[in-house]
């Protein structure tokens, strides 16, 4: 289903389960976290450490499916585009073998234009928070 919301495709989809969701106001993403993804093979060598970077864009991926679920747009081939992030913070290491739970909530959508606060969390332990605004390509009705 994920896939038919968001244009993203391996290596660079960063969600593997979508849960828990509240349409127009809240999901939870999860992201299995394994050694083999490409990469770990150069952050870091001998001390493989998910990055920061892409725990962020998972939780953008994740408010992708929420948007995509709210405003029905399975199967319209809408694109998704960041326009600010702000107030990150990490808090822990995410490494292989860890199960990343992606808590994004709305805080101004409806349109074109949504607002969300994020929550990286593993085994309920923050890792990483952050709030960040998209811009949503919508297909021509």
């Amino acid at each position: 289903m994920i896939q038919r919301i968001i244009p993203h495709r391996y290596p660079f989809l960063l969600i593997d389960k979508v849960k828990d969701v509240v349409i127009n106001e809240s999901c939870v993403g999860v992201k299995c976290v394994t050694y083999n993804e490409p990469q770990f093979t150069g952050h870091f060598p001998g001390m493989p450490i998910f990055p920061g970077v892409m725990i962020i864009e998972a939780m953008a991926q994740t408010s992708g499916v929420l948007v995509g679920l709210s405003m029905d747009l399975v199967d319209k081939n809408a694109k998704v585009f960041f326009m600010g992030v702000d107030g990150v913070k990490f808090r822990r290491k995410v490494v292989p073998g860890d199960v990343l739970e992606l808590h994004v909530k709305a805080l101004r959508g409806g349109g074109k234009v949504w607002k969300f606060e994020g929550k990286a969390t593993v085994d309920g332990e923050l890792a990483c928070e952050a709030q960040f605004t998209a811009m949503f390509d919508l297909p021509k009705a």
